[in-house]
C-alpha cells in the first residue's frame, strides 16, 4: 500500500520581495508566541482628542449617520510629530485608532439595542465595552494645523487618547459588496438612523 507524501509546507508569498542576493529572513522563528502565555503589549499615545462629547451616552455609535460634530486631536510634543502629518491634508478622511479610556468590563454575549432583542456574539457588534478598549473611526479631515487635526464625524469623548492615524484610501478601505451579517438579516441597516444600534 503507497504511503502519501506529506503536504508540502505553504510558499511564501512576498510582499516586498527581499533585495536580489539577499536570503529570505524568518523572524516569526525567533517569536515563538503560542496564543496561551499572556503577553504584554505596551503603547503610547500619539495625542488627545478636545471634543465636545464629555459622557460616553451622547456619543453617536454610527456617526456617519448623525449631525457630524467638529472635534480636535492634539498631538503630542517631543515627537517630531509635525513632520508626521505632512502630506497628511490632501486627504479627505482618515482613520483615527485610540484608547477609550473610560471603558471597564466586557461580556461576550450582549443585546444590540436596535433590532431583535437577541443576544449576539461581541465580535460580532460594534459594542464599545471589549476585551481590549481599542477604538476605531474613519473621520472626516477638515484641516492640519501644525500638531492639530481638525476633524468631523467622530464618535470620540473629550480627552481620549489617540494611538495612531492612517489615511483612508477609498480604493483599498471601501468594498461595495461586503455584507452585513444579522444586521443587513434585521434590516437594522436600511433604518439609517443616528440612534444607537450597537452593530
Amino acid at each position: 500500500m503507497s504511503k502519501e507524501k506529506p503536504a508540502s509546507p505553504p510558499e511564501q508569498s512576498w510582499g516586498r520581495k527581499p533585495a536580489k542576493g539577499t536570503p529570505a529572513k524568518n523572524y516569526t522563528d525567533d517569536f515563538k508566541h503560542t496564543g496561551r502565555e499572556p503577553i504584554e503589549i505596551s503603547m503610547q499615545p500619539i495625542g488627545v482628542v478636545h471634543s465636545s462629547y464629555r459622557e460616553r451616552f451622547a456619543v453617536p455609535r454610527q456617526p456617519s449617520l448623525d449631525d457630524a460634530q467638529e472635534a480636535t486631536i492634539e498631538l503630542v510634543t517631543g515627537l517630531n510629530l509635525d513632520l508626521a502629518v505632512k502630506d497628511l491634508d490632501g486627504f479627505s478622511h482618515i482613520w483615527v485608532i485610540y484608547w477609550m479610556h473610560l471603558n471597564q468590563g466586557w461580556n461576550t454575549m450582549v443585546t444590540p439595542p436596535r433590532g431583535p432583542k437577541v443576544k449576539r456574539g461581541l465580535f460580532a457588534t460594534r459594542a464599545p465595552h471589549r476585551p481590549n478598549s481599542i477604538g476605531l473611526s474613519a473621520v472626516r479631515l477638515i484641516k492640519v494645523e501644525g500638531r492639530t487635526l481638525h476633524i468631523q464625524g467622530h464618535d470620540m469623548l473629550d480627552g481620549t487618547p489617540v494611538l495612531d492615524i492612517k489615511p483612508y484610501l477609498p480604493y483599498a478601505d471601501a468594498f461595495p459588496d461586503a455584507s452585513s451579517g444579522w444586521v443587513g438579516e434585521t434590516g437594522v441597516a436600511e433604518m439609517k438612523e443616528s440612534i444607537n444600534t450597537g452593530s
